[in-house]
């Protein structure tokens, strides 16, 4: 009796593109503020343990958004049942994102019932859609709803304990979550599922996925924007401001340039488009949204003490002033490799110079140190523009 009477999933047309909805974008608002949580959560606390913290949280939030995506890459967001869900998915959003700050503290336990409840929540009405309609995914969700039923006891047992014992339980619900597309969801009893099987209209998980670095971008240069706003514009602080600000726009290029509108034709005409979800999209964009994050943090960093202390960048704000950037093409080049025959030259190239660049900052201040990475990320996004401008096609390898 559990099961949809009239279909809840998109209609396809062979490999017709279907457009991200209204609704889906208003969905991704609550994400918005989540990003802004995590960065505000990781400038507050600035350490080993509070970056492992957020980084932690982060890995959640994506999760969250990323399986989102993907549910409705199937069902049709202009149906009634589809839209009270993601209205659900977003209340429950929104009490995760408002959790983010004292997830670690005495909010714990709101932050792991919203994240079990969109989660599990999510993929019960995937059941209940597919049944009637849809039997050979219907078998792979049953797999995947088994695999994060399996972790959330941990998440919520985790909330009831202490701040220490409660990052490692929940790192162990998320090594069990992030385990289960590499496992391909094998249940014993009801085998695995194969990449060929998560039949995904590629070209609109790309777009997702491609708005959601907008999102972030966006958020970066928010607060970019409204830290400026509450300070002296004097010399420095503007100076940092228009570094902060060609930054966003080095990396908007960094990924737009080249590497998104390749990776969205490779997997609209692959004949496995699950296989580049999971990798391309699902896992490697994790790196580059949390490259964005860092950097949103160190352009901050760098508004507040252009200066630095005598001459010179501490420790922890050059972690985040070049660390940023450099997971940002990591992850960048890791993407781009899937779509191409080799990792692209510029981006290992602008990664040795994040690395030579690094040790000056026994020696400059953070807005001198922040101009630099800004320098490079402006100099690899131009070479893959030059390179594609002198004639090689979107697939050289040698950009």
């Amino acid at each position: 009796m559990f099961a949809a009477a009239r279909s809840q999933l998109r209609v396809r047309h062979g490999r017709e593109h279907h457009r991200v909805t209204y609704i889906e974008l208003f969905f991704d608002l609550v994400f918005v503020f989540a990003v802004t949580q995590l960065s505000h959560g990781l400038l507050k606390h600035l350490t080993p343990l509070g970056a492992v913290q957020t980084a932690l949280l982060m890995l959640g939030v994506w999760w969250v958004w990323i399986y989102t995506a993907w549910w409705t890459n199937w069902c049709d967001p202009d149906r009634p049942a589809v839209r009270l869900m993601l209205g659900a998915l977003m209340l429950a959003g929104l009490v995760l994102s408002c959790s983010i700050p004292r997830a670690f503290e005495d909010r714990g336990l709101p932050f792991a019932l919203a994240y079990v409840f969109m989660q599990l929540g999510r993929n019960g009405f995937m059941l209940w859609a597919l049944k009637r309609h849809d039997p050979a995914n219907f078998r792979n969700f049953t797999r995947i709803f088994l695999w994060f039923a399996a972790a959330a006891p941990f998440w919520i047992g985790g909330a009831f304990a202490d701040g220490g014992t409660r990052l490692w339980i929940w790192a162990f619900a998320l090594a069990i979550e992030y385990v289960s597309p590499i496992a391909n969801f094998w249940v014993p009893g009801l085998g695995r599922s194969n990449t060929t099987d998560w039949q995904i209209e590629g070209a609109h998980l790309a777009e997702r996925c491609a708005l959601f670095i907008i999102i972030a971008l966006g958020e970066s240069i928010l607060i970019t924007g409204a830290t400026f706003a509450d300070l002296p514009w004097n010399t420095m602080t503007i100076a940092a401001f228009v570094v902060a600000f060609a930054g966003s726009v080095a990396m908007w290029a960094v990924y737009f340039n080249i590497g998104a509108e390749r990776a969205s034709r490779q997997i609209a005409s692959s004949d496995d488009p699950g296989r580049m979800g999971r990798s391309g999209y699902t896992y490697l964009h994790l790196l580059i949204v949390g490259g964005i994050i860092v950097v949103a943090v160190g352009d901050e960093l760098v508004l507040h003490h252009p200066g630095g202390h005598d001459g010179h960048t501490d420790i922890r704000t050059a972690a985040a002033i070049v660390g940023g950037p450099a997971l940002y093409l990591v992850g960048n080049a890791l993407f781009k490799r899937l779509s191409t025959s080799n990792l692209p030259l510029s981006h290992i190239v602008g990664l040795a110079l994040l690395a030579a660049l690094a040790p000056t900052a026994m020696i400059t201040t953070p807005l001198v140190l922040s101009a630099g990475t800004t320098a490079i990320l402006t100099t690899v996004a131009a070479w893959e523009w030059l390179s594609l401008g002198r004639g090689k096609t979107a697939n050289a390898p040698s950009h």
